[in-house]
């Protein structure tokens, strides 16, 4: 299994609009990120975890050619903006890319891309196969893969994370049900958020993300959906034990 970081951005991506502090000054290419998304190539399949607004950008700087499926972790837009973009590969493959999320974030697809959805379609538009995720402890099947998928809270919002054999990826996490922290043991990667080192209210803190996995005791973990707030990517790494490292834009790793 290939996995590809696309993004490690918060909502507001780095450097952020405006902002002239040191990390969104850096000339590092580790601190620059666009919003967060994973690519999962495993079994000859092509999968994307959240097609945020820099989709497009993503796919072509990882040079993707090939789409089978999108998994969404839920429904905000940093997370879904990009749906759009599929489009390339519905040209490309001749056929509908099947889609995963939760009725919820479903019907929010629905509303935010009405004509996707549309009975009669304007030529063009992505077209997609909906598939509802109806238990967030029960495996689902993507194209064959079993895919354990894993409740956590977003403040109070339910969102999911996903196990793909040892892999598993969290973000836009504050809390973590025992029985979820359960179904991550035994993993050999493990990503997870850590937004900045101060509390929020919808995020875990570097020191949170941190305890969690000591805990869970991974053979390694990556931190994403990192804000411009956490620091420099190569000060921040420093005070972190060696198995433990900050995901960057464009990372890939093997599990």
């Amino acid at each position: 299994m290939t996995i590809t970081f696309l993004g490690t951005g918060t909502s507001s991506g780095v450097p952020m609009i405006g902002c002239d502090c040191a990390v969104c000054r850096s000339l590092d290419p580790r601190d620059q990120r666009l919003r967060v998304s994973v690519h999962v190539a495993v079994e000859g399949r092509s999968l994307v975890i959240d097609t945020g607004p820099d989709f497009r950008q993503q796919m072509l700087r990882a040079r993707i050619t090939q789409l089978d499926a999108v998994l969404f972790t839920h429904e905000h837009k940093d997370h879904t903006a990009g749906l759009d973009d599929i489009r390339a590969f519905n040209f490309r493959q001749q056929q509908e890319i099947p889609v995963f999320a939760e009725p919820r974030v479903i019907r929010q697809l629905h509303q935010e891309f009405a004509y996707i959805f549309a009975e009669q379609k304007y030529p063009g538009v992505p077209q997609v196969s909906v598939h509802a995720i109806e238990s967030d402890t029960a495996p689902f099947d993507v194209l064959g893969l079993a895919v354990q998928p894993l409740r956590a809270l977003h403040y109070r919002l339910p969102v999911l994370g996903f196990r793909l054999g040892g892999f598993v990826y969290l973000t836009d996490a504050n809390y973590l049900a025992p029985e979820t922290l359960d179904l991550l043991r035994g993993a050999d990667t493990i990503v997870l958020n850590a937004l900045r080192k101060e509390p929020h209210i919808s995020h875990f803190t570097l020191a949170q993300a941190v305890e969690i996995l000591e805990k869970l005791a991974p053979r390694r973990a990556y931190l994403t959906h990192i804000s411009h707030q956490l620091g420099r990517h190569r000060e921040v790494e420093a005070e972190l034990p060696a198995w433990i490292r900050l995901a960057y834009d464009g990372l890939k790793i093997e599990v």
